[in-house]
Formats: structure tokens, C-alpha cells, sequence
């Protein structure tokens, strides 16, 4: 369920970016402009809450993250706890 929110909302994001590309290319006058700013301002919402609702999914353990960085963070605590 929580990747499906994740997938969501980077969607969200890229449709955000691809709408203030359009507005960039397509018309240049000041009402165009506003309309790039406000879907700029929009994905780096988007952007910060997708990062904020990560770590906290992570923190909380709704997701298990997997990966070349997990299992050296993984190998690197089961040597120290193997050292105590």
C-alpha cells in the first residue's frame, strides 16, 4: 500500500515538472510565467512531503528498504555487535 502512495506521488511530481516545461517552452508572456512558478512551487512540495513521508515510513518500518546500502549498513552491525 505504501509503495502505491510513493508511486503516486512521484508521478504527481513529474506530471508537475512536465506541466511547468510546457508552460516554459509552449507561450512566453507573464501570465505563462506564473503558471511555470506555481507548478515549480508545486513539485518541490511535492518533493519535500515524498521525502518527509519516506523517512518517516522508514523510521516507523511501513518500509524495509533493500539494496546495496542495506547490506553493507547491515554486514557493518553484525560486526560490532559480534565485537561487544
Amino acid at each position: 500500500m505504501i509503495k502505491i502512495v510513493f508511486i503516486g506521488m512521484f508521478l504527481l511530481i513529474l506530471f508537475s515538472l512536465g506541466s511547468a516545461l510546457f508552460h516554459l517552452v509552449k507561450h512566453k508572456s507573464e501570465q505563462t510565467s506564473e503558471k511555470t512558478l506555481k507548478a515549480l512551487t508545486l513539485r518541490i512540495g511535492l518533493s519535500i512531503v515524498l521525502f518527509i513521508v519516506v523517512i518517516i515510513s522508514i523510521a516507523t518500518g511501513l518500509f524495509k528498504p533493500h539494496g546495496i546500502g542495506t547490506r553493507i549498513h547491515a554486514t557493518a552491525t553484525t560486526t560490532q555487535e559480534k565485537q561487544k
